[in-house]
């Protein structure tokens, strides 16, 4: 089980700690570096730079939202870093809800997003081989485009770069367990956004069609340290975020995950909570112990017992959001 540094987005301005984490997880012997995307920072600018300053660290996108570039678009993005990294780019790309994709983006979230999700991955994949002009009669993404508000001039046409890697590894992010199963058939690898290693029937059945080398990369908040309770606040506080505040109280796909994991009523108290206003009631609704099993958290011998539960399970790759190099160096010696 290999380990990375996920970094996620920027807040309210970039983080000064970020650059220095992503060369002590390089030192440290992990395997890659991710940056991600929400309504603010974008994933592939922080990426570059970390590119500009590391040598080895494979770079991914955790994710890169699809609603925010058309697929070719995003494969120009993808094999222009590959290219500038020496070959390093894994791209993880997710749907989003309903909530980013049409307040932020200012567009239509999909009424059939599997088939939206298969499209796009198609295209990327057509540019990324280049064996031809890029061609789909799609739904959701038609290249070249023939509706009726369009001049009829488009032809197919085939990237002027040439890809460095026809097999660039696409990972999703997927929640649903359609989306999942759909994951394995037509992605190298899947990006969950909570794993539980003691709850493998939740996604179990969804992963029975996953090949060989099928990727499958949690990411995992860890943080050593004493109180263990003080620890968890900050998964507490991301998962109060996400349940709450990331989706409609009518459709909400990370409090529809809790629930699947046996959190129902939790989840949707803390979407409640959350939807009211009250944001600190909301972080403290959700229960220690959801948080401690999606979590690494704890002095360094607890951390160690946890993460044998990681290793017995089908996660090939561990991403860790940790505060600190200490964490990172603890991780790593663990791991060894």
């Amino acid at each position: 089980m290999r380990l990375g540094l996920a970094l996620g987005y920027w807040g309210r301005g970039p983080d000064p700690r970020h650059l220095d984490l992503a060369r002590e997880a390089e030192r440290l012997g992990y395997d890659s570096v991710w940056t991600a995307e929400a309504w603010g920072s974008d994933a592939f600018t922080a990426l570059t730079w970390i590119a500009a300053h590391t040598s080895r660290i494979k770079l991914g996108t955790g994710i890169a939202q699809m609603a925010a570039r058309t697929p070719t678009a995003t494969a120009m993005h993808a094999l222009t870093l590959d290219h500038l990294s020496g070959g390093r780019l894994m791209l993880g790309l997710g749907l989003s809800g309903p909530q980013v994709v049409e307040g932020w983006y200012g567009r239509p979230f999909p009424k059939s997003p599997l088939t939206a999700t298969r499209e796009y991955v198609d295209v990327v994949r057509q540019v990324l081989r280049r064996q031809g002009p890029v061609a789909s009669d799609g739904r959701f993404h038609p290249h070249p485009y023939r509706g009726p508000d369009g001049t009829g001039l488009g032809k197919p046409l085939k990237p002027i770069t040439h890809p460095l890697r026809a097999d660039l590894p696409i990972l999703l992010g997927a929640e649903g367990p359609r989306n999942v199963a759909q994951t394995t058939e037509i992605a190298d690898g899947w990006l969950p956004l909570y794993w539980s290693p003691t709850r493998p029937e939740v996604y179990g059945p969804s992963l029975t069609t996953a090949p060989d080398g099928f990727l499958i990369a949690p990411m995992v908040r860890a943080q050593v340290c004493d109180d263990i309770a003080e620890g968890l606040l900050p998964v507490k506080a991301m998962l109060g975020f996400y349940v709450g505040g990331m989706g409609h109280a009518a459709k909400n796909f990370h409090a529809d995950l809790m629930a699947r994991m046996g959190f129902e009523d939790a989840a949707r108290r803390v979407q409640d909570l959350f939807l009211q206003g009250r944001r600190e009631e909301a972080v403290l609704a959700v229960p220690d112990a959801f948080a401690d099993e999606i979590s690494l958290v704890g002095p360094p011998q607890r951390i160690a017992e946890r993460l044998e539960l990681w290793r017995t399970g089908p996660v090939t790759d561990l991403l860790i959001t940790a505060p600190d190099p200490s964490t990172l160096r603890v991780l790593a010696d663990l791991s060894a």
